[in-house]
């Protein structure tokens, strides 16, 4: 479905990314952890054209869109679902929707993503800025999945959320596996990485610097926590 070929990304004379290659299977949920500043949400924006790699490829079910402008890749079938969730605060959850929403819609319409998050059919005459922080959370992930994706990119989904919310946002990343779709996660909470990842991708210092499944990352997690998460 996806895969990264030595990507090298710069800010400015920042060199950010140095060689970062990935790969993940269709249907399935990646997961990518590291400390703050390692280049995580780096990865994510140089796959979806907000910030163009100077090196190496982006490739997407074999189709090469390294510098597709960001519209250009949404249109092939990627959406990005930025930390700090950036939902139209005066617009109500249902024009939020409308936004991103393909006409017609092929797979996600707006009965299947209420299906999905159920809370927000109860509140979608609300604007953006009345929602709790977990149905904004909510509210991006369905605005993202309007435009009917392949790949899905989530930053840090979890973040400033309660206990109760992550666990009902993980069985939605589950259930979106399910649906076939795709995900990228970048995530710091461990906990909810280990619920829903297929393969778990550790970075350091805009590299990859360990790939495992779950079950191997929790056997390992001692050693790799005080090498590559802790500070």
């Amino acid at each position: 479905m996806l895969r990264l070929d030595a990507i090298h990304t710069y800010y400015g004379p920042s060199h950010i990314l140095h060689g970062v290659s990935l790969e993940i299977a269709p249907h399935r949920v990646a997961a990518m952890v590291g400390r703050n500043g390692v280049g995580k949400t780096t990865t994510l924006r140089s796959i979806m054209g907000l910030a163009a790699p100077s090196g190496g490829r982006v490739l997407l079910e074999d189709g090469d869109i390294t510098g597709w402008r960001p519209h250009r890749v949404a249109r092939s079938g990627v959406a990005y679902v930025p930390e700090g969730r950036q939902i139209f605060p005066f617009l109500t959850v249902i024009e939020n929707i409308r936004v991103a929403q393909r006409r017609p819609s092929r797979h996600w319409s707006l009965d299947r993503l209420f299906a999905l998050f159920p809370r927000l059919q109860e509140r979608q005459a609300h604007r953006g800025q009345q929602l709790s922080g977990g149905e904004q959370q909510m509210l991006a992930i369905a605005r993202a999945l309007a435009s009917d994706p392949r790949l899905l990119l989530l930053d840090e989904p979890t973040q400033g959320l309660a206990p109760l919310v992550v666990r009902e946002l993980a069985q939605v990343v589950r259930s979106l596996r399910e649906a076939g779709v795709t995900v990228l996660l970048v995530e710091q909470n461990l906990g909810f990485v280990e619920a829903v990842a297929d393969g778990i991708s550790v970075m350091a210092k805009g590299r990859i610097v360990y790939n495992a499944s779950p079950e191997r990352f929790r056997a390992d997690q001692a050693d790799i926590r005080s090498r590559y998460l802790t500070l």
